[in-house]
């Protein structure tokens, strides 16, 4: 059978994108391995879909070019994609940092992606492995794909098959073998938004602290950013929005072979320094200060660990400038160095995949084989948490759909 354009991958970008080129009178055809489609969009935002955020650009994005994004969020903006909803009243608000979710479920999106895909004309392969891409640059039908259900030929191929995270669900890194057959360089994928783990020795100590939740900023070596969110500490190291943003920045720098710490500031609204010394004075034990500022059983363990026993008991008035010196750095400067992450089953999105420099920003086309092109997580381009990522994929995917 031929087609104009074939989609690998019923994902958001994929589906966007095939929406959009049947939408230009393509003969489209969306190939998918599993059954189901859209259960990534299913599972996100508990069931509600954090399908945008008011507030996107590309310093939200993560990539080894972080200007890459810029062109296709500028064409295909967070409103553009409201108005889709708003048009099939779709009904959806907003919450703490932007982030627009739907009132109801996130089968909303989904109905709008494949009602999208049948306005255009999209045709459906799903339960169907693609086996084999054979290249044929001299023909009209330049892509021959074998597949489960048969052989299918087109012009332009779009690789939509996201990353390695969440395999429970069916991720895979076919996409980075396509980018790798026809000579696109790679950037090796690893766990991004993910909760990171501690080694046994640093764990130990930390074992009574285990279930609290911190408002708290985080920051890492090496990057200026900074995220104000929870932050939770578990039996198996730290999780929480601010540590799940900041993780992604960590794996940047363990990357470049860089063992890095990070900082939470655990006192994000006070100068811990100048708190102490407002209460230099005071008949206060330092466990109850803090339990002023943190959770009350937190203060104490923490305050323990930092500090040692001997000082718990003392007034404020009896403890020495060094000690609290101390203190008051580690309450805005606490420093943890992470041994690893809790991988692609915990994470949220992958950082890196099929490298930008070999790609238009433009078009999302392979500059070395056109009419490929790729789009979504399987490029290297990684939002922050907060919907960043769906808005890349319905960005990526517009633009491709334009050019396909």
């Amino acid at each position: 059978m031929n087609f104009d354009v074939i989609v690998i991958g019923a994902s958001a970008a994929g589906m966007m994108c095939a929406a959009e080129a049947g939408k230009r009178g393509r003969r489209v055809l969306l190939v998918d391995h599993a059954e189901k489609i859209g259960e990534r969009i299913r599972i996100s935002g508990g069931g509600r879909c954090n399908f945008t955020n008011r507030r996107v650009g590309p310093e939200n994005y993560l990539s080894q070019n972080p200007h890459f994004c810029r062109s296709a969020l500028a064409r295909f903006t967070p409103n553009d994609f409201i108005a889709r909803l708003d048009a099939r009243r779709i009904p959806w608000h907003e919450r703490e940092h932007g982030q627009l979710f739907c009132d109801d479920s996130a089968q909303d999106i989904i109905d709008l992606l494949r009602d999208a895909c049948a306005d255009g004309g999209v045709q459906w392969a799903t339960g169907c492995a693609v086996e084999r891409i054979e290249h044929r640059p001299e023909q009209a039908a330049r892509f021959r794909l074998h597949t489960a259900h048969g052989r299918f030929d087109c012009a332009a191929l779009i690789v939509a098959t996201g990353g390695l995270s969440i395999p429970q669900i069916g991720a895979s890194p076919y996409g980075y073998r396509i980018a790798e057959q026809f000579g696109l360089p790679v950037v090796a994928p690893r766990p991004a938004l993910v909760p990171l783990a501690l080694a046994p020795e640093t764990l130990l100590p930390l074992k009574p602290l285990a279930g609290a939740t911190l408002d708290a900023r985080t920051a890492c070596a090496g990057s200026t950013a900074r995220f104000r969110e929870n932050v939770l500490l578990t039996h198996r190291g730290l999780s929480g929005p601010a540590i799940l943003q900041i993780s992604s920045y960590w794996q940047q720098q363990a990357y470049h072979g860089k063992q890095t710490a990070l900082s939470i500031d655990l006192l994000p609204d006070l100068d811990a320094a100048a708190w102490l010394a407002e209460h230099r004075h005071s008949r206060l034990l330092l466990p109850n200060l803090l339990a002023e500022r943190l959770p009350r059983r937190f203060a104490h363990e923490w305050c323990q660990l930092v500090v040692g026993e001997k000082l718990l008991a003392r007034p404020l008035a009896e403890i020495g400038k060094r000690d609290l010196e101390t203190l008051a750095g580690a309450l805005n400067g606490w420093t943890l160095l992470p041994s690893g992450t809790l991988g692609y089953a915990k994470a949220e999105v992958t950082l890196g995949g099929v490298a930008t420099d070999a790609l238009s920003s433009k078009t999302m086309e392979a500059k070395t084989v056109p009419g490929l092109h790729f789009i979504g997580e399987v490029v290297d381009v990684t939002g922050w948490l907060g919907g960043y990522n769906f808005q890349w994929a319905w960005s990526s995917g517009w633009v491709a759909g334009q050019f396909s």
